[in-house]
C-alpha cells in the first residue's frame, strides 16, 4: 500500500495542510486538504472516503471535493463514518447555507456525494481493503482505522489522546506494517493537550508502551506554530522507531 499524506498538520498556514492521507490514490482517510493538495483529476479517482470525527479540519475539503468534481463522476463518492459523524456533517456543512447538500445533487437518487455507517470495531470490505473502525479518546465518537490489504495492514489512529481499545486490536495484527498517530502541542500545554483530547510528546511516551513493538510510527498533526518545541521534545524521547512527517506530500511504501 502507498499512503501519500495529502496533509498532516494540525493548523492551516503557507506550507501546512490539514488532516487528508490518501491510500493507493483511491481511498481516502479524513478530508481536510484533498481539494487543495492534488488536481481535480486525481481527485475524480476517490472512490471511497473514510472520516475520523467531524471537525473542520478533518472535514472542510468534502465542501470542495464535491463542488470541483460535480458532474465529472457517474457514480457518488461514498463516504464512510460512525452514525454521528454523518449525522454532523449533514446538520453543520451540507445543510444548504453552510454548503449546497450535495448527498441530493443533482438529484437524490445521483447525488455527489453519499454517506454510509460504520459500527466500531466491525469490519467492512470498502473499495478492495478491510477496515476496522475503532473508537478512540477523542470528542464525537471519533474513529481510527486499521486498514488491510494483500496481507499487510497499517494502523491510522488521527486524533486523539490516550486511548486503549485500538491497541489492543493491534496486537492482533501480526502484519502491521505502520502506525500513524497524533502529538499536537509541545509539554507546557499539557493542560490544553488534555482538555482537547490530544497527544503532548510525554503522553505519547505512555502510548508507545502500549502499542505493538517494533512497528515504525509515524507522527502527524504537528501544530505549525510549535513545530521546533515538538522535534526537541519528541526527539529526547530517544524512540528509534518514531518517525515525525516532516512535510505535505510525503509518501510511504508498505
Amino acid at each position: 500500500m502507498k499512503v501519500k499524506i495529502l496533509g498532516g498538520h494540525g493548523g492551516v498556514t503557507i506550507g501546512a495542510h490539514a488532516t487528508s492521507f490518501l491510500i493507493d490514490d483511491q481511498l481516502l482517510i479524513d478530508a481536510g486538504s484533498v481539494a487543495s493538495t492534488i488536481s481535480i483529476e486525481k481527485q475524480s479517482r476517490i472512490d471511497n472516503i473514510l472520516i475520523s470525527h467531524p471537525h473542520l479540519d478533518h472535514i472542510k475539503d468534502l465542501a470542495f471535493l464535491c463542488d470541483n468534481c460535480f458532474g465529472m463522476r457517474e457514480k457518488p463518492f461514498q463516504v464512510w463514518t460512525h452514525t454521528t459523524v454523518m449525522g454532523m456533517i449533514k446538520t453543520h456543512l451540507f445543510n444548504d447555507s453552510i454548503w449546497p447538500d450535495f448527498s441530493v445533487l443533482p438529484t437524490k437518487k445521483n447525488p455527489t456525494i453519499q454517506f454510509n455507517a460504520l459500527a466500531p470495531e466491525v469490519t467492512v470490505e470498502i473499495g478492495g481493503y478491510l477496515v476496522t473502525p475503532v473508537l478512540v479518546q477523542h470528542p464525537s465518537d471519533a474513529m481510527g482505522y486499521i486498514v488491510e490489504k494483500e496481507g499487510k495492514a497499517i494502523l491510522f489512529t488521527l486524533d486523539t489522546a490516550a486511548t486503549t481499545r485500538i491497541w489492543q486490536k493491534a496486537h492482533q495484527y501480526p502484519a502491521l506494517k505502520a502506525i500513524f498517530t497524533e502529538v499536537s502541542f509541545p509539554n507546557k500545554l499539557q493542560k490544553v493537550a488534555t482538555a482537547s483530547d490530544h497527544h503532548t510528546p510525554q503522553t505519547l511516551a505512555e502510548e508507545l508502551k502500549k502499542m505493538p513493538p517494533g512497528v515504525p510510527v509515524i507522527l502527524t498533526h504537528i501544530k505549525p506554530n510549535f513545530r521546533a518545541e515538538l522535534e526537541q521534545e519528541i526527539a529526547e524521547l530517544g524512540e528509534s522507531r518514531i518517525q515525525i512527517m516532516s512535510r505535505d506530500g510525503m509518501e510511504f511504501n508498505f
